[in-house]
Order: C-alpha cells, then sequence, then structure tokens
C-alpha cells in the first residue's frame, strides 16, 4: 500500500492493531446516548498515543471529538474508521483538518455502510452460508454443520472488516466517497437484496414441514386434501403460508418469541383437530 508507506507518523501494525480492538471491542460499551463511540475511542486510542502521545491538550481533544454519538454496521463500516485514522494522521502532520470535518464524515457515511452491510451480510451472506450447513447440522453432524458455519462466518466477517479497514486507511475520505457514488455498489446491492430472498425462500421451502391429513369421502374414493387438492394447486402451499404468515408478523414487530409461541399454538389446535 502505497498510500501508507508515505504516511509514516503510523506503522501498518498500528492501522492492524486498531482493527483487531474494534473488531472485538465495538460493542463492549453499547448504550443508547453514544451506541459505538466508546467502541471508537477504545480501538483508536493506541494511534492517539502515537500521534499526539506528547501533548496532553490535543490527546484530549482527539478524546473528545470521537465520543461523539457513533453508530454503524461494524465490518463494513469499518472502512470510516479506517479512514478517520488516515484524516486524524494528516491532521497530526499538519493539515488544516477540523474536528468538524472528521465527525462529518463520520456522521455522514455511518449510515449509507451501515445499509450495505447489514444488507450484504444479514440478508445475503448469513443466508447462503445457512443453506449449505443447516442441513448437515439437521442430520446431526456438529462438526459439518454448527462448527463449519462458525468458521465460515468468523472467516469472511473478519476478511471483509479487515479489508475494508485498510481499503478505508489507504484510500482515504476521496477514495471512500468514489466509490459510493460509482455504480458498482449498487449494483452489488441489487444482486445481493434479490439473492438474498431466494435463499431465503429456498431454506423455507427443505425445512418448513406442514401438511395436513384431511380427507373427503366421496363414496367409493376417497379424496386426501394435501396430495390431491393442494399440491397440485401449489406444491408446498401450507410451508409457504406459514413462512409468510411469520414474515408478516416480523413486519408488524412482533417478537420472535411470540411468533414461536403463536406457531406452536397453531400446531397444537391443528394436531387436535386432525387439521395439520
Amino acid at each position: 500500500m502505497e498510500n501508507m508507506e508515505e504516511k509514516n507518523l503510523l506503522s501498518k501494525k498500528d492501522v492492524v492493531k486498531a482493527f483487531w480492538r474494534w473488531t472485538f471491542f465495538s460493542h463492549a460499551n453499547y448504550n443508547y446516548e453514544r451506541l459505538q463511540a466508546t467502541g471508537v475511542i477504545h480501538a483508536l486510542s493506541p494511534v492517539f498515543k502515537k500521534l499526539y502521545g506528547n501533548d496532553e491538550k490535543e490527546m484530549a481533544e482527539a478524546l473528545e471529538r470521537h465520543m461523539q454519538f457513533f453508530n454503524t454496521e461494524p465490518h463494513f463500516g469499518g472502512a470510516i474508521l479506517g479512514m478517520t485514522i488516515a484524516m486524524e494522521e494528516d491532521k497530526a502532520k499538519g493539515a488544516p483538518i477540523t474536528d468538524s470535518a472528521i465527525n462529518s464524515i463520520k456522521t455522514g457515511l455511518m449510515g449509507p455502510l451501515a445499509g450495505i452491510g447489514d444488507t450484504l451480510w444479514q440478508g445475503t451472506l448469513i443466508p447462503i452460508l445457512l443453506s449449505f450447513t443447516i442441513s448437515f447440522a439437521a442430520d446431526g453432524n456438529i462438526l459439518m454443520g454448527p462448527v463449519l458455519f462458525a468458521i465460515l462466518h468468523l472467516a469472511i466477517i473478519w476478511g471483509i472488516g479487515y479489508l475494508s479497514w485498510m481499503q478505508g486507511y489507504s484510500l482515504g475520505k476521496e477514495g471512500i466517497a468514489k466509490i459510493l457514488k460509482g455504480s458498482l455498489l449498487p449494483t452489488v446491492m441489487t444482486y445481493a437484496q434479490c439473492l438474498g430472498p431466494i435463499v431465503i425462500g429456498a431454506l423455507s421451502a427443505n425445512f418448513v414441514k406442514v401438511s395436513t391429513p384431511l380427507k373427503l369421502d366421496l363414496g367409493d374414493k376417497v379424496l386426501k386434501i394435501q396430495t390431491g387438492v393442494l399440491d397440485k394447486l401449489v406444491l408446498g402451499l401450507l410451508p409457504m403460508v406459514i413462512t409468510l404468515l411469520c414474515y408478516y408478523l416480523l413486519k408488524k414487530k412482533f417478537k420472535p418469541t411470540t411468533i414461536v409461541l403463536i406457531l406452536i399454538i397453531i400446531g397444537i389446535v391443528g394436531g387436535m383437530f386432525y387439521i395439520i
């Protein structure tokens, strides 16, 4: 990284150390007044000591400006703090960078990068990982199920977080702005928003099992409602209805535990009356 070599106040080790502190402690003191601000201070404190360690006034000002409200998705949003380190380094070298300029960059980018991170991670990457590990877990294979999921989860999330952090530091505020204004991210977001629901739909079709034992006695014939009617209309109709019901309740802000209770009640009542 050529830009990193030019900025000789900090070494790559300093930047990487800040990354790991942010990775493990971004939410360690999460609170409703400042959200991740204390996590930012903890992550960047080694950088501040390197840049302002001999100047108590500058150190106090650095701590104060980064105690402002901050909240973003910690891995994709790590680019913001990587960029913040670059700005702090330039400021320490005498560049005319104000406190408000640094906080404006953080505030302006934390929302967009949180949206990108939440969409790609929670809506796309996790469902994809689940799509091929959950079947192993259902068969009782602990190694290829939860263990593999955890390993892949950490490897991907730390990999993305590290690259995002280092790119933020290397590119600075101009580079991040160009990325956000370009056509690559909207394209990636569009595909991710499509891929996530497809994967979740596939998981629902494979693992949501609902059927009805209802039958109609038609004299010399018996019509099974499940195979004779529902499956011919839409294969997997009942699992789809249950999945859409859960989705609807989540959109209505029902708690997951409440939805589970509703499903239990539906199962008990349906079983008692031989409906499902």
